[in-house]
């Protein structure tokens, strides 16, 4: 395994700094660990050109400085769904390209960590979805569960279209989004209960989410990508953690 693809419940759901809180706690564990997000559209005009606040995180947080144009190979400057604002600039986002830059940074580290946009069914094109770019990388997938009300619905939604794409969902993280959130506790028992997937981590909330702080709350050591029956027992082992924090 060379790497994840991180996607969300939905826009807003903590995918970045959940990504830069895993590659945190990857370089604790391999040498050479990079960051990627193929698609970005709310990018700001500059002298080096469009940037993207979160590509630009993920680049700093690598183990080495990565080209930005490797980095974020799409930047759309109006902050909307990543095809229309390709449409306004007559861009057509291609898995080549994508799939070119990848293979750049995977030969330059041990682990690439890649970024969707917004949810796992979000149209990069008119035949082209984020749910493709994960097949054409073989990566493994793993979930940012926003915590709020709905995220059951929206995390349930997005693993079953992860299977029914033939996706390998490789574990879920709980983020904290709404901090007043009732129930909690029994929401992320429902999920535990419900996704055959290793819970990798329950993220509380927090007002400044810092890279090495959001590691300490996750546990990559449970990704398992073998024989289904591994993921259930990964998947057991992390409701047992979770009751006992």
């Amino acid at each position: 395994m060379q790497g994840m693809f991180i996607t969300g419940t939905d826009t807003g759901c903590g995918k970045t700094a959940i990504t830069l809180g895993l590659m945190a706690a990857w370089r604790t564990r391999v040498e050479r660990v990079l960051g990627m997000k193929p698609v970005a559209s709310g990018c700001t005009p500059g002298p080096a050109g469009l940037r993207n606040d979160d590509a630009l995180a993920l680049q700093a947080q690598g183990s080495s400085q990565a080209p930005y144009g490797i980095v974020n190979p799409y930047a759309f400057e109006p902050p909307i769904a990543p095809h229309l604002a390709a449409g306004q600039v007559g861009v057509i986002i291609s898995l080549p390209v994508i799939e070119q830059a990848f293979r750049t940074l995977a030969a330059a580290a041990d682990q690439v960590l890649v970024e969707g946009v917004g949810g796992w069914r979000v149209p990069l094109g008119p035949e082209l979805f984020l749910s493709d770019v994960p097949k054409a990388l073989g990566l493994p997938v793993v979930l940012v569960v926003g915590l709020k009300l709905g995220c059951l619905n929206h995390a349930l939604l997005t693993v079953e279209s992860i299977r029914a794409s033939d996706g390998v969902l490789a574990g879920w993280i709980a983020n904290q989004v709404d901090p007043n959130m009732l129930e909690q506790e029994a929401n992320l028992a429902t999920l535990a209960a419900l996704i055959e997937a290793p819970c990798l981590g329950v993220v509380p909330w927090l007002e400044r989410p810092e890279p090495r702080e959001v590691a300490g709350y996750l546990h990559p050591e449970l990704i398992d990508l073998h024989p289904r029956h591994s993921v259930r027992l990964a998947s057991t082992q992390a409701r047992s953690r979770t009751r006992d924090a």
